[in-house]
């Protein structure tokens, strides 16, 4: 706000949708339009993914952000070498909520508890697994689920859900994430049209 000059236009929203245009005036925002509601975009979109080492979560939960995803969830899988501190997720949270306003993101989007694998299914459908060779990505399955580098063990591999592909390369984990989320939204929002049966 330091930043700002007298009668500079500004967005203010609420992160549910709703927005107006204001104009600064010395220490407040005023009012210059009226309020916009704008529709959350259907269906929500969900990345789930391993946690990797340093910082690397949160450089990932920001471009999740900035690319539009809805929903995420950090995870501790049975591969994970990561075993994250309490304050974790709220640290995410923060990340996210910086993401949202520097992206101007409508909706802000929400960074659950850090979880496990089999914790997180339990209260999630349409989910998929990202996996070499897996098929294409599409919104029948609106929330993927990105393993850790050591990949997924045998154990979670037959939890029973559908796998999608992310293309010919191997990615790291922070990476994988990002694509998927990318891919989703640009289905989404009709950038790019699901692909009819093939495979990645």
């Amino acid at each position: 706000m330091l930043r700002l000059r007298s009668g500079e236009e500004v967005v203010a929203a609420d992160g549910a949708g709703s927005w107006r245009v204001c104009s600064w005036a010395v220490s407040h925002l005023a009012p210059s339009s009226e309020v916009v509601h704008e529709e959350r975009p259907e269906p929500q979109l969900g990345i789930a993914f391993a946690l990797p080492k340093g910082d690397r979560p949160e450089a990932a939960v920001r471009a999740l952000v900035e690319v539009g995803v809805d929903r995420v969830f950090p995870l501790v899988t049975e591969r994970s070498v990561v075993r994250p501190p309490a304050d974790r997720a709220e640290r995410l949270r923060r990340v996210a909520r910086e993401a949202a306003m520097q992206s101007r993101a409508l909706f802000l989007p929400e960074v659950a508890e850090i979880t496990t694998l089999s914790e997180f299914l339990i209260s999630q459908t349409g989910a998929a697994l990202c996996l070499p060779n897996g098929a294409a990505p599409s919104l029948a399955t609106p929330y993927l689920v990105v393993g850790p580098e050591g990949g997924f063990t045998e154990r979670e591999l037959e939890l029973g859900l559908p796998h999608v592909g992310l293309g010919p390369q191997i990615l790291r984990t922070e990476t994988a994430a990002v694509v998927a989320g990318a891919l989703l939204a640009a289905l989404r929002s009709g950038l790019v049209t699901a692909s009819e049966g093939g495979r990645q």
